[in-house]
C-alpha cells in the first residue's frame, strides 16, 4: 500500500482533471484531499479517490504549515524540471 503523506505531489489519473498536478493536504481511509493552490485551494480542496491518483516521489519542503503559495511554487518547480 502506498503511503500518502501530506505535502506529496500527485497526478490525477481519472476524471475531468486527469493529468493535473496536486498536493495532498489531508487523508481519509479511501480518499485524499488535494490542492493546486489556484483553483483548488487549501480552503476548498478536491476530494479524490486514492485509486485515481499517482504519487510522485517529491514532497514540498517547508518549515511551517503548507500555504497555497507553497503549493503553487512546488508545482511550478516540478514542471520546470
Amino acid at each position: 500500500m502506498t503511503q500518502y503523506e501530506i505535502g506529496t505531489l500527485v497526478f490525477s489519473r481519472a476524471g475531468h482533471d486527469k493529468d493535473n498536478l496536486y498536493v495532498i493536504i489531508s487523508e481519509e481511509p479511501e480518499y485524499v484531499f488535494l490542492a493546486d493552490g489556484k483553483i483548488k485551494t487549501i480552503e476548498n480542496p478536491k476530494k479524490k479517490n486514492k485509486k485515481h491518483i499517482q504519487v510522485i516521489h517529491s514532497k514540498i519542503e517547508t518549515e511551517k504549515t503548507i500555504t497555497n503559495e507553497d503549493i503553487k511554487r512546488g508545482i511550478k518547480l516540478y514542471k520546470s524540471k
